[in-house]
């Protein structure tokens, strides 16, 4: 039977995703995976073209198979301290597979806003694996209003569920200008015959519950 795919984005943290894979792999695909790791901690950061642990990210998929890639690249990338450099390079050089795995990273690896470049060029794309990557907790934490509100329509039209935006309730909470984008969105849907993705409404409600206080809307505190 398939094994089903091994939820990254909503693992809180790398300790938890080395457990799980932990007590799922099976015994070669371990070994390999802490071979990969001890590689990644013993050489960390950028080495040359490409350092080793990057190699192993190319990898995941062969080794670990498809339902654990992700969470063994977000591993890795873990392992070798990936700052934001790194990450960037792996991110434009990479694969799909490892661009998901860099922004499922990104919570864990990068503090401040400076990879949200990162989360805005997968937000510009229409694969939808990649659009639940980029709606994860860092971009929850670190997108500006603006940017936010158009990635929860981004998920609308392209059929991502709305339950993937991390912290939806939060950053939907009262904010007005969101539910007039919802309503116009709605509306162009309706007049060309087209159904409302219930999801709509779903978000719809959360923007009439009490909003934050005025300038707050931002995560931190103003608008861009």
């Amino acid at each position: 039977m398939t094994q089903p795919t091994l939820d990254t984005a909503l693992v809180s943290s790398p300790a938890d995703l080395r457990r799980h894979l932990t007590t799922h792999l099976d015994p070669a695909a371990l070994a390999w995976l802490e071979h990969a790791l001890d590689e990644a901690a013993a050489h960390p950061g950028i080495h040359g073209p490409i350092s080793a642990w990057e190699l192993r990210l190319a990898e995941a998929g062969r080794r670990c198979g498809a339902a654990y890639a992700d969470a063994a690249r977000v591993l890795i990338l873990d392992a070798a301290r990936a700052g934001t450099d790194a990450l960037t390079r792996v991110y434009f050089q990479g694969t799909a597979d490892e661009r998901r795995a860099v922004l499922h990273a990104l919570p864990h690896l990068v503090s401040g806003p400076g990879a949200l470049p990162l989360v805005e060029d997968a937000l510009r794309t229409n694969d939808t694996r990649l659009l639940t990557a980029a709606v994860g907790p860092y971009a929850a934490r670190h997108l500006a209003p603006h940017d936010w509100r158009h990635a929860v329509l981004k998920c609308l039209f392209t059929g991502v569920p709305v339950d993937r935006v991390a912290d939806l309730a939060r950053r939907a909470r009262g904010d007005g200008e969101l539910a007039r984008m919802l309503g116009d969105y709605a509306a162009e849907r309706t007049a060309a015959g087209r159904t409302v993705p219930e999801d709509l409404y779903r978000v719809l409600d959360l923007t009439e519950s009490a909003g934050p206080a005025p300038g707050t809307d931002h995560p931190h505190g103003k608008e861009s």
